[in-house]
């Protein structure tokens, strides 16, 4: 998991959404008791940089013991697929764990909902991660690969045991093409938390860790039953549900759900009487844009190395054999593209230049006591101090790179970004 701090506005706008879900265009219900490798592939190691790219501590093997299934799981329509991590030495590493992808075999892009129902059942403590999620199935033209976050990634459920009553819904994507080549700043990233509870994003909508482990008899806990995790994908916005509640709906261009303004915003809008997460924009330059393109489905688990994958480091408290069970993975077609009303946000504060080398020029529209926060690309914070009209910042210590300037009076939180040079 990666977590990056980005703008909040709370508004009170009632909207209604509805998805017009079509006909049923692929399907695995996990019946047959062995993986069909006409659908899906078994992906085995750790991956390029040997974590994965989320610091994870296992190893993904073609094993039974990782890869298995199940007849007559309590809540599932039929057999499952059973993906397993294993406190274990294997080939170079202490865990093992399970890991398929259906790359070059079945792909989807808008116009359809991509859903599994998913229990994880043993994902009880931090360091344990489950997660169902999506990357490019396609490269642009004339050239051999697609730079992360570059070609995007939507995660449609990652759930893990630190944080046991909330699942995360969200996109990753790059502002800057950068001729296709990695940049550690050049990441975006939009996503909010659903709250199993409530059936909505929680307040406040970054639940942290805690309550862990949650009692096998909490229903409000993910890891204690089966959900429907799933997406809308659209022409224009990709809307994240959790039991078909839609807590998430990411627009892809600036101006689709906010301001036409240059800003990566989000919000919290009133949509069918719940709290429902509205963020923008991906399509920051013309060569790709990330979720015009099909993806494919990964399915897969871990076990957590650094502080911000899968939830935390593993805690000498984790159980394994640690086992999530897939009950089916659906896709369907959507019939419409249904209109969403927007509300537009102006920002009320300009900072210039940008990009900046020395002094960082803060400027509100009218005056009013704010508190200003520098913060990178980490989410650590760099800055503080309070603004009453305008204010003139000493950056000339910072490292080159991207930051987030951020205001807030108490009730509403703004931020731009920020290349310092």
């Amino acid at each position: 998991m990666r977590f990056v701090t980005l703008s909040i506005l709370f508004l009170c706008v009632e909207i209604s959404v509805t998805a017009q879900v079509g006909n049923l265009i692929w399907q695995d219900d996990f019946t047959a008791e062995q993986l069909d490798l006409s659908k899906w592939n078994i992906e085995t190691g750790t991956g390029v940089n040997g974590d994965f790219g989320t610091g994870q501590l296992d190893r993904a093997t073609d094993r039974i013991e990782n890869i298995s299934f199940q007849d007559d799981v309590p809540g599932a329509d039929n057999g499952c697929l059973v993906i397993t991590t294993r406190k274990e030495f294997y080939v170079d590493r202490d865990y093992t764990s399970g890991r398929i992808n259906t790359a070059g075999k079945g792909a989807w892009g808008p116009g359809h909902r991509i859903m599994a129902s998913i229990y994880p059942r043993d994902v009880r403590q931090m360091g344990q991660g489950f997660a169902f999620w999506m990357m490019p199935n396609e490269i642009p033209d004339g050239w051999d690969y697609l730079m992360w976050p570059q070609g995007g990634e939507i995660d449609i459920m990652e759930y893990v045991g630190s944080i046991p009553y909330h699942n995360l819904g969200s996109v990753h994507y790059a502002w800057f093409w950068e001729n296709n080549q990695w940049q550690s700043w050049n990441h975006g990233y939009q996503g909010f938390y659903y709250s199993y509870e409530n059936k909505e994003v929680p307040n406040p909508i970054e639940p942290g860790y805690g309550g862990y482990p949650a009692s096998k008899e909490d229903a409000n806990a993910g890891c204690n039953g089966f959900h429907t995790y799933g997406i809308d994908w659209y022409n224009d916005r990709i809307a994240f549900h959790v039991d078909e509640n839609i807590y998430h709906i990411h627009f892809l261009s600036d101006g689709g759900a906010f301001a036409t303004d240059g800003e990566d915003e989000k919000a919290i809008r009133q949509i069918d009487a719940k709290r429902v997460g509205v963020s923008e924009y991906s399509n920051h330059f013309t060569e790709w844009y990330p979720f015009k393109h099909e993806m494919y489905v990964i399915i897969s688990a871990g076990v957590g190395g650094s502080s911000s994958s899968y939830g935390g480091a593993i805690v000498p408290e984790a159980e394994f054999p640690c086992s999530v069970f897939i009950d089916w993975v659906k896709v369907y077609e959507l019939n419409a593209n249904t209109h969403i009303e927007n509300q537009t946000e102006q920002s009320t504060f300009t900072c210039f230049p940008n990009p900046a080398c020395d002094k960082l020029l803060v400027e509100l529209e009218k005056y009013g006591h704010q508190e200003l926060k520098l913060i990178d690309l980490t989410g650590k914070v760099v800055l503080t101090q309070t603004i009453n009209y305008s204010a003139t910042i000493d950056i000339s210590d910072l490292e080159k790179g991207l930051y987030l300037v951020t205001l807030n009076d108490g009730k509403l939180t703004q931020s731009k970004k920020l290349i310092v040079n």
